[in-house]
Order: structure tokens, then C-alpha cells, then sequence
């Protein structure tokens, strides 16, 4: 297989405000979100973060999308050092987050075009894959609809074909379902199959067991940052992959399995 991309030792530590010290009620002033992530995804394949909120997911996908830079560490995209090459890998990365923040007056067709000359898509390149994404995706009808004006699963549509206007050879998506209704769900899940099928490797991170078990091909146990487990879902989950990683949590936090 193809190795497409590959973490090596990634870690990050965040400063508590005082703000975030009295709501969390702890007098630590320094966090670990990630510490010493490794693993490895390949060509063709979804690849999983699963954990809970707070084990370090978002963290972990944003140094890979070079949106913040490790403390230690470094990752490797189509070959590229995000510490390194952080204009490389963001050429051939397509980053999708529920965090996004489109601004309202702004059109889905403005959006798409500004993105596009951003990446330095030629313009008759992202009029064809503007016509090709809003079709697949129900934009065109919206096109020029200013974006607060529209719903949460439109949205959510919008930011994905903005992520990939320059067709990336890596996709990364941070709870790609999350806030979703089902239908809107249902296009963003075969979307990640279609991307599968075109040879694109994809990263997501979740919570939710069934879209893992449903979508990826591998996956790896994130908890405190670390990850606890990683291999194909037949090798992680050995029968049932909500039973195995529940056992892995109380064993982290040394409770009593």
C-alpha cells in the first residue's frame, strides 16, 4: 500500500486561560492535547480518529492541515513536512471542520471562486468543478443566496465543496456528520465513499462507533492525546468495537474493568 500520509511524535500543549482554569475548576495552567502521535494512512482508504471530546482529534487533524504547528513532531503528506512545508501540504489537503465560519453576505458562487484563486485553481478549472459539486450537491439553486440565509445542512454542503475546489489528494474531515441531519448525513457519508473510490485518502475523526464501523478501513483509538490502538477495524474492535473501546478508556484512566 501506499503510504499517503504518516504523524510521527506529533504533540501540542495548550496555555489554560484564567478563564478556562475556573470553569474546567482546576489550577493547571498547561495542557497536553496531543502527545507522541504516530500512525500511518494510506492511498484509497478512510482512515479513523475515534475518541472522545477532548482526546485530542480536532488538535491532532489541524496540525496535519498545517492550520497550527506542533510543539514536537511532524507529519508527512504526499511526502510534504507540515513543520517544513507548510505551503506544499496545504496544496494537496482539503480541510473540513463543523467550526468553519463562512461570512454571511458572502454567495456560495462568490465562496467557491475566492477559494478557488486562493489555491491557484485556474478560473475555467473551478467553473467546471463548481458546476460539477453544486449539481451533486443541491448548491446550484442557492448559488447566489447569501450564505446566512441559508440552513445548517446547506452549510455544511457549502464548506465541504470549498474544501476540495482544488482537488485534493487528501481529505480531512473533523466530524464530518456532526450537527447533521440525516439526509444531509446520508450525501456527506456516500460523498466520502465516492472520494474512497477515486483513489483520495481521507482522515476523519469522530465519536460516533456506527460511522466508523460503516465507513473506515482503519482506525485508531485516540484517548488523552495518545493513541491507544490502531488496525483494521477486524484487529482494534475483535467482535465489537463500542465494547473494546470503553474497556480501553477505564483502562487508560486505571478504573476497574
Amino acid at each position: 500500500m501506499e503510504e499517503i500520509v504518516r504523524a510521527e511524535g506529533l504533540k501540542k500543549t495548550f496555555t489554560l486561560s484564567k478563564k478556562q482554569q475556573r470553569i474546567e475548576k482546576t489550577g493547571e495552567t498547561r495542557r497536553v492535547a496531543v502527545n507522541g502521535l504516530s500512525f500511518s494512512a494510506y492511498r484509497g482508504e478512510i482512515y479513523g480518529l475515534l475518541g472522545p471530546n477532548g482526546a485530542g482529534k480536532t488538535t491532532a487533524l489541524r496540525m496535519l492541515s498545517t492550520l497550527i504547528r506542533p510543539d514536537e513532531g511532524d507529519a508527512f503528506l504526499c511526502g510534504h513536512s507540515i513543520v517544513k512545508e507548510p505551503e506544499r501540504v496545504r496544496d494537496v489537503v482539503g480541510f473540513l471542520t463543523s467550526d468553519l465560519k463562512l461570512e454571511g453576505f458572502f454567495t456560495p458562487d462568490y465562496l467557491f471562486g475566492f477559494f478557488g484563486a486562493m489555491h491557484g485553481v485556474e478560473k475555467q478549472v473551478v467553473a467546471e468543478r463548481k458546476r460539477e459539486l453544486f449539481a451533486r450537491f443541491g448548491i446550484d439553486k442557492f448559488a447566489e443566496v447569501p450564505v446566512k440565509d441559508l440552513s445548517t445542512g446547506m452549510l455544511q454542503k457549502i464548506s465541504l465543496v470549498i474544501s476540495i475546489v482544488h482537488d485534493p489528494e487528501v481529505v480531512i474531515f473533523d466530524e464530518p456528520t456532526n450537527g447533521l441531519d440525516v439526509l444531509t448525513a446520508k450525501v456527506v457519508t456516500d460523498f466520502l465513499c465516492e472520494l474512497k473510490a477515486m483513489g483520495k485518502s481521507i482522515l476523519l475523526s469522530t465519536h460516533i462507533f456506527s460511522l466508523v464501523e460503516k465507513l473506515c478501513d482503519r482506525v485508531g483509538i485516540i484517548i488523552d492525546g495518545k493513541l491507544a490502538a490502531e488496525g483494521t477495524l477486524e484487529e482494534v474492535a475483535m467482535g465489537n468495537l463500542e465494547e473494546t473501546f470503553f474497556r480501553m478508556y477505564r483502562e487508560r484512566k486505571g478504573e476497574i474493568v
